[in-house]
């Protein structure tokens, strides 16, 4: 039922995206002359490389089901949906070359077959379109949280990059919980819930209830991610509470943020409310929080 949901998104996502993805209409001086057609064509073949190989759409799922079960049309929240999608894009491309990475979405990263010097301008490209999807939206509350939460974001890579350049070997709980809610809290769950609630028009007790799920349910969404990486023998140089203290520690911590997520969901988010989209937000967060890959 969950990849069904996931699924449901990419059909209602994937089309938006798709129309961002070509040249603007420049001024008449700027236009591109037709003898450089074979090089954009191979430009663009870069830039969609990523968007077209499509992932999960789990951050795009959760800005639609917290609309939908606020009792929002998901109409209104399909391109901050297309938006939260195509920032996973960009920040992957750089992510892979950043971690020298093999593969990604079960084909070889973007660097390993265009060279460092073309993913990163395909990220830098995929960038510009995302903001631009942003601003098409109108909205300035929209624009200001992608800002907030993107920002964090780069700054917890920022610091795991200053950490592995360093050689850092051993990593506290404390260090562990920084960078997962930089990354994963943030990024991956709570800022697109609150990009739905936002659409939804909440009222900041609503808002503040979101987050602290999202803090909780991201954290352990990271924990699970560092525990299969570590299963599937993923050697990117990264320094994990799995691999330095072990996967029973891990585990039990994963588990601890479980919990506290489900408490919260059980009690303070009764507001999503809306079928079949409350139904539907909860198999997403069971599939979270039990995922094997």
């Amino acid at each position: 039922m969950v990849q069904e949901t996931l699924e449901k998104t990419k059909t209602l996502v994937w089309p938006e995206i798709q129309k961002y993805l070509k040249d603007p209409i420049y001024p008449s001086q700027f236009r591109i002359p037709s003898k450089y057609k074979k090089d954009v064509d191979l430009y663009w073949k870069i830039n969609k490389e990523y968007p077209e190989r499509k992932g999960k759409y789990l951050r795009p799922t959760l800005v639609l089901l917290i609309a939908q079960a606020m009792g929002t049309d998901v109409t209104k929240a399909i391109k901050t949906a297309a938006a939260m999608q195509l920032s996973e894009e960009w920040i992957l491309i750089h992510d892979d070359i950043e971690d020298n990475s093999e593969k990604r979405r079960e084909k070889t990263t973007l660097h390993k077959i265009y060279g460092h010097e073309l993913a990163i301008n395909a990220g830098d490209c995929l960038h510009v379109i995302m903001w631009k999807i942003i601003n098409d939206q109108n909205s300035k509350e929209i624009n200001e949280e992608f800002y907030t939460m993107l920002m964090r974001t780069v700054l917890g890579q920022g610091v795991e990059q200053i950490w592995t350049n360093k050689g850092k070997k051993n990593i506290t709980k404390d260090e562990c919980l920084f960078i997962a809610d930089s990354k994963s809290a943030y990024y991956s769950i709570a800022g697109p819930m609150r990009l739905g609630a936002m659409i939804a028009n909440s009222t900041k007790t609503q808002l503040d209830s979101i987050t602290e799920f999202g803090l909780y349910l991201g954290r352990c969404f990271q924990l699970v991610d560092d525990l299969i990486d570590l299963e599937q023998d993923k050697k990117e140089g990264k320094v994990t509470l799995a691999n330095t203290k072990g996967i029973k520690y891990a585990k039990e911590l994963a588990e601890e943020m479980k919990q506290k997520a489900k408490e919260i969901f059980d009690t303070k988010l009764n507001f999503l409310k809306d079928e079949p989209a409350r139904n539907q937000l909860i198999e997403l967060i069971d599939f979270i929080l039990e995922r094997k890959y």
